[in-house]
């Protein structure tokens, strides 16, 4: 019998070739498109029981010698990744179908290598997802920065192919130059790249080893978009949008926030973290990220650039959470992945159904919107609210458990950075809905030949509605994903 953590791999893997072989059937390679994802979330529901009894589950793909393998292992962070990929796969998949379809025809050019790429991105977060060790997880990590690439040149636009040169620049130096000498360093120093609860480093390098590996580790995370590397991220916004609904919610960003919670859990050790002054630097550069581009997205008047730099911060509370490395400020920036997850992407949803229907694309052309599109800037709205992490939305919990561990750290200008940041989101969020509702409608703010617009097509409007419930839910029952944290927070004690 197959394993199921080397299926969870290979569902993707096999859907990405029937995206390829399956060219000339368009409604087959439809069907696929969506059964292979109903598949995956079916494989990662299969283990969530293991999972939140704290079982042992592994696999080894192969032996590289010296002590070095090619292996996956179930976690309870991993399984918080897992099921938030797989479940937000199946909602991107119909959402695609109703943006792509809406703007460029059935047959848009280049689909067969969207699918692929689409799904060899979700190949690679659950191979991170599940990675034993730090090798596994490098090798993944790489393979996710790759496969994206065609979906943010997916246009073939200079401006396209602009960013996927920064896109490549920024994510490929920034791993190979810093994480891809962590890693050896740590072979070196330790003897072995495997995770285990408590990190690998106490009492096998000196402090001084173990600030400069924690330097290493979280700058070479690129996909945290921690600053200064942090161009990549809104300039990616190019891509199609259900691509930035990736990027930002399901497979890139949320790979680098996994993996700087996963080094700092599971690799260095939560009690190295606290003790080394490697990780206070991180944190003070996460916390600048914060307050920076939270007053950046108050100055951005297109949608998608306000988002962007909406993640950015949002992803670097997660960062900040992992330097801090207090129970509760990890368990917080694990419960974050999922809870930002599903707001973020109904923002995204919502920007792309506004853009099929409208062709509008900036901020203040959105007055009155609402009384067009109430389906989605509904969605938009309660988006807002859980990604600032407001009641009564799932946000709530993640941003309260951050800040308890702030307290708990006694880390009070952290503490006031993530509350700064959550004024400056009122500002740069919430006046979109309110004035989609409440605001008249600008005369000559339509797009020539979409000034009568309604709302867009179904297949845009069931996932964003979905996503939107899923935060609501989350509120009154953030259910697995705060179980699964509350493990993690359990180990980092």
């Amino acid at each position: 019998m197959i394993s199921p953590l080397l299926l969870a791999i290979l569902l993707p893997a096999f859907g990405a070739l029937l995206a390829w072989l399956l060219k000339p059937m368009r409604s087959l390679r439809n069907l696929f498109n969506l059964l292979i994802p109903a598949g995956l979330l079916a494989v990662v529901l299969s283990i969530l029981p293991q999972a939140l009894a704290g079982e042992d589950l592994t696999f080894t793909i192969g032996e590289l010698g010296s002590g070095l393998s090619f292996a996956l292992a179930l976690t309870p962070l991993g399984m918080i990744y897992a099921l938030v990929a797989a479940s937000l796969w199946i909602l991107n998949t119909i959402y695609s179908y109703g943006y792509m379809h809406g703007l460029y025809g059935k047959d848009f050019e280049g689909q067969e290598r969207y699918w692929c790429a689409f799904a060899m991105a979700i190949l690679s977060a659950m191979g991170i997802a599940f990675s034993a060790n730090m090798l596994t997880l490098f090798l993944f990590y790489e393979v996710m920065t790759f496969s994206t690439w065609p979906l943010v040149t997916h246009t073939r636009k200079p401006e396209a192919k602009r960013s996927g040169r920064i896109y490549l620049g920024i994510l490929v130096g920034s791993s190979t130059l810093f994480m891809l000498t962590a890693t050896v360093l740590t072979w070196v120093w330790t003897g072995t790249l495997d995770f285990k609860d408590g990190g690998i480093l106490n009492g096998s390098t000196t402090a001084g080893q173990a600030a400069v590996l924690i330097l290493l580790f979280f700058f070479g995370t690129g996909k945290t978009a921690i600053f200064p590397l942090h161009q990549w991220l809104p300039n990616a916004m190019v891509a199609p949008t259900p691509v930035s609904a990736l990027l930002h919610a399901v497979a890139v960003v949320k790979a680098g926030v996994f993996t700087v919670l996963k080094i700092s859990t599971e690799l260095v050790g939560t009690e190295v973290m606290r003790g080394s002054w490697g990780a206070e630097v991180v944190a003070w550069f996460a916390a600048g990220t914060i307050l920076l581009t939270s007053i950046i997205a108050l100055t951005r008047p297109e949608l998608k650039a306000r988002l962007a730099y909406s993640t950015i911060g949002q992803l670097n509370y997660i960062v900040l959470g992992a330097a801090v490395a207090f129970p509760m400020a990890i368990e917080g920036g694990a419960l974050h992945i999922a809870m930002h997850a599903y707001g973020k992407i109904t923002l995204f949803f919502a920007a792309g159904a506004i853009y099929v229907a409208s062709h509008k694309t900036r901020v203040d052309q959105l007055d009155g919107i609402g009384r067009r599109m109430p389906w989605t800037m509904t969605a938009f709205m309660i988006g807002s609210l859980s990604t600032l992490g407001l009641p009564p939305m799932g946000g709530t919990w993640s941003k309260w458990l951050l800040c308890v561990g702030m307290i708990e750290a006694h880390q009070w200008a952290f503490l006031i950075t993530l509350l700064l940041s959550t004024l400056l989101g009122l500002g740069y969020l919430l006046p979109i809905p309110v004035r989609a509702f409440f605001a008249k409608e600008k005369a000559g703010a339509g797009v020539q030949g979409h000034e009568d617009h309604g709302e867009s097509p179904w297949a845009c409007r069931i996932p964003l509605i979905l996503s939107s419930l899923a935060c609501l839910i989350l509120f009154f029952w953030p259910g697995i994903y705060a179980q699964l944290a509350k493990m993690i927070e359990g180990s980092a004690s």
